[in-house]
């Protein structure tokens, strides 16, 4: 037998064999099964992807723009991406859906969101890329109800799954909306370059003139640059004049208008002229941006949501707040002057309602602005400085049985294996020091050692109930100056000092209250957030009477707005690497009143020898905080503290008792608001007056910032 016999024969019994197996085990039936099974799960899920993706709202989504409302329900911009000027049908000239339907989508009143014929080409395209080694989805098939899905639902990615999704949508919005509706959703959804959406705004950005009013020519314009953008009449208007007459031509085979109309338009020129104006709504871009961020973090809403489906969000702006902040970062009078390079000093600032956390005002930054871009108020990551001190150990101090005026020892002094050595300012060290002044002179030795005596557990416990980032790395007495592994923000410092102005309970940072969908239905409701008591009260009237110095008589003079009374604290961190031994990285200060904190954060976005902020001449930033505040206190409420400075209270009053130390500071309270009797208002000011100049004289030998 030869070799050609011999395969024959091995193919004829593996054939045999295979035949029976197939039989035997009813392979067909199998396949047929497991087929329609596919089908029906992918069937299915893609019913559930289209019952899910909220078709019922999306005419009035399409129709109306995100508004962001301030905390009076003032409305304070807007927001949108897809966005133009809705109109309905009724104004909207016959031409441009005759142009659009003898262009995009002849049969689209005969079809039921999908056409047949358009699929055929479509997979015979998709077995062309395949077998070209093409991964994607050719265009084709696409009716207009389908086109209208995947602009407002679906990504422009050319993919098989997004074709299917594509398919059961548009029958979705097919079985929801009536075809003139769903043309109507079309025109206004449509993109006509130069970031120009729907018809009515397309008419006035090449033709000057509204939808309503467009001639045939130049509705068959704006249906040709549907499927290129590009090719418009500004820039390309060669390319948009061919593409016109085709257009026109397809509109005479259509029968909506006769071959010599056709011919007759095609002679037209093109006649351009820009009537549209564009509205900005995002006046406070910081602020929209931050809101945008919470609610994708927090709510999992999408950008793409939130931008284009009509959304109202109401939030804790306060608008006079927010536009004082951005007026005052575009003055370079309160900046220190840009570097040698042309690099400007960056800063970034946050005002809270300390009774709940509302953000009521964020600038991230100085100069141009990007959507949701680079905010330093909430996302840097800095050391803090010595606005750490009142958080990681004086308020500890309190709780575990020290005053506001109990004697620390300020000595230089090495602690540990390591001989960690914390310095004061100038090297100077008086010996003893009672703590509010250690506090309002922010000295760095007297708070390493009261660290150090009370344990550096209780400090690092303390931080973290303050909402601060803090790691096992920072459980190290350089916590007490603001040595943290990771940094923070302005936003978190501004979250901590809540506690202080709001009687030991602290509020957590945010912006929105309550977002309400185009239908009128309250998605996220947050108007009433949760506060925590994190120290006793007597703790957060201690530490106010401490932190008063450091605006009256400490490192804060400079940023002390006139006639108002501001407690909180300074900060300030080395700049490593650089030869100038003032050289300065990070300039914090964080202040409060009973009606608002507010958190500023000086410094370069990248810090070495020729970017740090010591070797700058202009301002500092107390200047800055000093008109930020000034521009803000007089629209609160102007609550007093109810305490007195604790310098005041420590020269005018008998300390020899330390069960009567709250008291004291309580000195003059008429009534449950804490308002103080105008007369004890007066001695204790006359009697900072009378120190002012013994004050500022000893805080100049003293040390710390």
């Amino acid at each position: 037998m030869d070799n050609n016999s011999k395969h024959k024969s091995i193919f004829k019994k593996i054939w045999g064999y295979f035949r029976r197996f197939w039989r035997r085990f009813q392979i067909t039936k199998w396949i047929i099964v497991i087929v329609l099974f596919i089908a029906l799960v992918l069937s299915s899920y893609l019913t559930i992807v289209a019952k899910t993706s909220h078709v019922r709202d999306l005419q009035s989504n399409l129709s109306k723009s995100t508004v962001i409302y301030d905390s009076h329900h003032h409305e304070a911009g807007k927001l949108y991406a897809q966005k133009g000027t809705y109109v309905q049908m009724n104004k909207i000239s016959q031409n441009i859906p005759n142009a659009i339907l003898s262009t995009e989508d002849r049969n689209f009143y005969k079809e039921h969101g999908y056409s047949v014929s358009g699929y055929g080409r479509a997979i015979l395209l998709a077995v062309k890329n395949k077998v070209m080694g093409r991964d994607y989805i050719s265009g084709g098939g696409s009716t207009l109800s389908q086109q209208l899905a995947k602009n407002t639902f679906l990504s422009q990615q050319q993919t098989l799954t997004r074709k299917l999704k594509e398919l059961f949508i548009s029958i979705e919005i097919e079985n929801v909306y009536s075809k003139n509706q769903i043309l109507t959703m079309y025109m206004n959804n449509a993109y006509f370059g130069n970031g120009v959406y729907g018809v009515e705004d397309a008419s006035k950005r090449y033709f000057g003139q509204s939808a309503q009013d467009l001639p045939v020519q130049d509705a068959a314009v704006l249906a040709g640059m549907l499927s290129n953008p590009s090719n418009n009449p500004i820039d390309h208007p060669e390319a948009a004049r061919q593409r016109r007459n085709v257009v026109l031509e397809l509109m005479a085979k259509n029968h909506k208008i006769t071959n010599s109309e056709a011919k007759k338009y095609q002679a037209m020129p093109l006649n351009t002229r820009n009537s549209y104006r564009s509205t900005n709504g995002y006046k406070y871009p910081y602020y929209f941006d931050a809101v945008i961020n919470e609610a994708i973090s927090k709510y999992g809403l999408t950008e793409s949501d939130i931008m284009n489906h009509g959304y109202k969000i109401y939030t804790n702006l306060n608008q006079q707040q927010q536009q004082s902040f951005q007026t005052d970062f575009k003055n370079p009078s309160l900046f220190p002057n840009d570097a040698a390079d042309g690099t400007k000093v960056q800063a970034a600032s946050v005002a809270l309602n300390p009774k709940d956390g509302g953000v009521q005002a964020v600038v991230g930054g100085r100069g141009k602005t990007v959507f949701r871009g680079y905010n330093r108020a909430t996302d840097i990551k800095r050391q803090p400085g010595s606005t750490m001190k009142p958080l990681a150990v004086y308020t500890p101090a309190l709780e575990n049985g020290y005053y506001y005026d109990s004697e620390l020892q300020n000595e230089k002094k090495s602690y540990g294996a390591n001989h960690y050595t914390p310095h004061n300012y100038n090297d100077v060290y008086t010996g003893k020091v009672p703590m509010y002044q250690a506090l309002a002179q922010s000295m760095n030795a007297p708070a390493v050692w009261l660290l150090n005596k009370i344990g550096v557990d209780k400090g690092y416990d303390s931080v973290k109930k303050f909402n601060l980032p803090v790691t096992d790395k920072d459980k190290n007495l350089a916590l007490a100056l603001g040595g943290l592994s990771n940094g923070v923000s302005p936003q978190q410092m501004a979250g901590a000092y809540t506690a202080f102005a709001n009687k030991g309970r602290i509020s957590q940072p945010f912006y929105i209250t309550k977002i309400v969908d185009s239908t009128g239905k309250t998605v996220v409701d947050n108007e009433h957030p949760s506060s925590k008591q994190i120290m006793s009260e007597s703790t957060a009237r201690q530490m106010t009477s401490m932190m008063l110095g450091v605006f009256d008589n400490g490192t804060g003079v400079d940023a002390k707005p006139s006639g108002y009374q501001v407690a909180g604290k300074t900060g300030s961190t080395e700049a490593d690497n650089t030869p100038d031994s003032d050289a300065t990285k990070d300039k914090w200060i964080v202040g409060y009143t009973p009606n608002v904190v507010v958190a500023t954060w000086e410094g370069f976005d990248s810090t070495n020898s020729t970017h740090h902020l010591e070797n700058l001449t202009g301002t500092d930033v107390g200047p800055l905080y000093k008109t930020q505040m000034q521009q803000i206190l007089p629209y609160t409420n102007n609550t007093q503290f109810g305490v007195q400075d604790a310098q005041t209270v420590a020269r005018d009053g008998d300390n020899t008792n330390n069960d009567n130390h709250d008291s004291k500071l309580f000195k003059g309270i008429t009534n449950d608001t804490g308002k103080v009797v105008k007369g004890i208002v007066k001695e204790g000011a006359s009697g900072i007056k009378k120190g002012a100049g013994e004050v500022i004289s000893g805080a100049k030998a003293l040390l710390g910032r």
